[in-house]
């Protein structure tokens, strides 16, 4: 017979709280999912690379008209405390008083080379129920790039995959569009 034990699950304020006061060490990849303490898959050259060009690629594109959040906290929900690899929020000065929260984001964007199932199954949810209007996984297994959209009622209601060839529009503020290779890569 399987012992279930008792989980002791932490607010965004104890969590807070802890990284002020040097729980983990500076270097920790962690996160906080529905009060969980999660420990984050470690970071690959594909994986480091791909981050790469997206920053690079959608700082040119964005310019002013939206901040180029690379592997920062975003508050999604009031226990949970995500570390997306990069984010499009709308310009303004963030700072500990002022966390992003779901109400900044355009586009959030998680890259995935061993975590794709973990991105559909537990990020997925929690950024739809947050409202984040839409959400993509660079899937470096499947050389593609998975979108998510129109979240309605915590689900994404659109859903589509582009390969190498496709081109993906970026969010309406900001216009233009990024070729799914640029991504990619080589």
């Amino acid at each position: 017979m399987a012992v279930q034990l008792e989980r002791r699950l932490f607010t965004l304020d104890e969590y807070e709280r802890m990284i002020d006061a040097g729980v983990f060490g500076e270097d920790e990849r962690i996160e906080l999912v529905r009060g969980e303490i999660v420990g984050m898959t470690p970071i690959g050259f594909d994986h480091a690379g791909c981050v790469a060009r997206l920053t690079m690629l959608l700082a040119r594109m964005a310019g002013d008209s939206a901040v180029v959040w690379v592997q920062n906290p975003i508050q999604v929900a009031p226990n949970s405390r995500l570390e997306p690899d990069v984010a499009l929020l709308k310009p303004q000065d963030y700072r500990a008083r002022r966390p992003a929260t779901p109400s900044d984001v355009m586009l959030m964007i998680e890259v995935a080379d061993t975590s794709v199932q973990r991105d559909r199954a537990v990020k997925g949810p929690l950024y739809a129920e947050a409202g984040i209007p839409e959400y993509w996984i660079v899937n470096l297994q499947d050389s593609a790039i998975e979108v998510y959209s129109n979240p309605i009622e915590g689900t994404y209601k659109q859903t589509r995959k582009a390969k190498r060839g496709d081109t993906l529009p970026l969010p309406a503020d900001l216009g233009g569009a990024v070729q799914v290779s640029e991504i990619l890569g080589n």
